[in-house]
């Protein structure tokens, strides 16, 4: 095993910054991590440390990716609203225009507005899919597409953990002709060299730090139980368990380390990307002529869209057009126009315009499903800093 090898740089005024960075490490079990901060376009803070795996035999290195689970969301969201921008396709106009198949079961009235806060009921998909469907694009979408609302659409909203990537993505698909992974490099990532990806590469595979996590497979009702305990209430649960667990593997579990899972296109939940490419997007969408939406369209995606109590997660959570947004109950620094996504176990990427702010923290240890204090050390230095 190596020593902790902190590379990169940080501007001095940013020096708390690393101090932080490399206290997680010392008091927070930390493994492997980058962190990248822009201010008004600026790089001032550009790390990585630690080790690709959990045996600590190889080190983190400038180039290294790592799978960032949720914060994709928040690239997918920039991504269609690049198309909404260009007139592809419309936030209010049915789904079902640019996806015909979409219409079935009286879904005809679903917007792409209401897909993207979280309030169109689709989930999860009903009917048991088989190990590994979620590998498939066309399978996937063709679910969804067949699948009945598990609440009227637009009545209430609920996180859709792993479904919005096929919901979303298919709707690019359709609109623009171009499948998820070339859409995004051709509009946004291309334009501005960011490392991020839907569909790795096996040539960049190499340069995967591991993902340390459970390495199994949830396939029974006994053991999704384990996870979410009933509720007494068979549709309710049974949407919580097919949100997570159909089909096996969907949200990562038991496969987010295989070659398979980094090849294939999940764009809610296997992005692969550097904590630089992941600052650099949010930061391009805070420059007026980059590569990202324009500031009217996005002002209006960043407005609260759903609020409160959230049909999947059983608690409260707040989004625009597909952006978490900052709430009491999970903060995104202390400004409230800032937007972006966390990633399972701690991982984010956001943009704060009033303090003209991108930030992306990456990392292979997950900690709490959806708060950890690492996070939050890390954002709490960055505006100590700016303050």
């Amino acid at each position: 095993m190596s020593d902790l090898s902190i590379g990169g740089s940080c501007d001095t005024r940013f020096a708390p910054v690393r101090q932080a960075f490399e206290a997680n490490f010392g008091d927070l079990d930390e493994v492997g991590a980058a962190l990248s901060v822009r201010v008004a376009g600026r790089v001032v803070v550009d790390l990585w440390g630690g080790w690709l795996d959990a045996e600590r035999s190889r080190d983190w290195q400038a180039d290294t990716l790592v799978n960032v689970y949720s914060v994709g969301k928040g690239v997918l969201s920039l991504l269609v609203l690049c198309f909404v921008e260009r007139g592809v396709v419309g936030l209010d106009e049915p789904v079902s225009q640019v996806w015909p198949e979409f219409a079935a079961e009286d879904k005809h009235t679903i917007t792409l507005r209401q897909l993207l806060s979280h309030r169109a009921g689709l989930p999860a998909v009903r009917p048991r899919l088989p190990e590994g469907a979620m590998l498939d694009w066309q399978r996937m979408c063709a679910a969804l597409a067949a699948e009945r609302p598990w609440w009227t659409p637009d009545s209430a909203h609920g996180y859709h953990v792993n479904t919005f990537g096929y919901l979303i993505g298919e709707v690019i698909r359709r609109a623009s002709g171009l499948p998820i992974g070339e859409a995004l490099r051709r509009t946004l990532t291309g334009p501005i060299d960011a490392d991020f990806h839907w569909g790795l590469p096996a040539a960049r595979h190499a340069a995967v730090a591991r993902v340390i996590a459970p390495d199994m497979s949830l396939t029974t009702e006994e053991q999704w139980a384990r996870a979410f305990p009933p509720t007494g209430d068979r549709e309710q649960d049974q949407m919580v368990w097919h949100t997570y667990f159909n089909p096996s593997g969907l949200s990562g579990i038991g496969s987010v380390n295989t070659a398979p899972w980094r090849e294939a296109a999940i764009p809610s939940t296997n992005g692969h990307a550097s904590a630089r490419a992941v600052a650099a997007l949010y930061g391009a969408a805070l420059i007026s002529d980059g590569p990202g939406p324009g500031r009217s369209l996005l002002r209006e995606a960043t407005r609260i869209h759903s609020d409160g109590a959230d049909r999947v997660l059983g608690r409260p959570s707040r989004f625009g057009l597909g952006f978490q947004l900052p709430s009491p109950e999970r903060p995104i620094g202390p400004n409230a126009a800032a937007f972006g996504h966390y990633g399972y176990g701690g991982s984010l990427g956001f943009a704060d315009p009033e303090a003209d702010l991108a930030f992306g923290y990456v990392m292979n240890r997950p900690g709490d499903r959806w708060q950890t204090p690492r996070t939050k050390r890390l954002v709490d230095a960055v505006y100590a800093c700016l303050a």
